[in-house]
């Protein structure tokens, strides 16, 4: 049994059939598909440069690569790293360590390098001489800090 149609698709006009109660749960509006419900939902902005309509949501603001380069234009970034960078300059304290100590852990003699820990005895992070510094194995580094407690 076919009804009569007794609304119509509030996006493509098709003549569709409703329940009252339906209609009356949702103000009157009617979609005759899922496709027509997702056009209702769909919310639109400008191009923040050539004003063109583009989905609102995941932050966008353009619509494309070159209005992106246009807002752009004009942006200064920084290119150098901080002056005070706290990775590099240990890198650089423990390779000079190296050279002038060898690659073993001074306490216990460890020899894999590559996870020896620079380690300030006067427990100053700012005193970077190397008479205040020690090249110490992770174990040996844990027992110097947290031991002698």
């Amino acid at each position: 049994m076919e009804r009569t149609p007794n609304t119509a698709c509030i996006i493509c006009q098709k003549l569709i059939y409703r329940r009252p109660g339906v209609l009356k749960q949702n103000n009157g509006k009617a979609y005759c598909s899922q496709t027509c419900y997702g056009i209702s939902c769909r919310q639109e902005i400008p191009c923040s440069v050539c004003k063109t309509p583009i989905l609102s949501g995941a932050n966008k603001q353009t619509c494309s690569r070159s209005c992106a380069n246009k807002t752009r234009i004009g942006t200064q970034y920084k290119t150098r790293r901080p002056s005070k960078d706290k990775v590099v300059t240990s890198r650089i304290l423990k390779k000079r360590l190296m050279k002038e100590r060898g690659s073993k852990c001074e306490r216990c003699q460890y020899a894999i390098y590559e996870i020896l820990q620079v380690h300030h005895r006067d427990r100053n992070r700012d005193n970077n001489s190397l008479q205040n510094l020690e090249l110490l194995c992770p174990n040996c580094h844990a027992r110097e800090h947290y031991m002698k407690k």
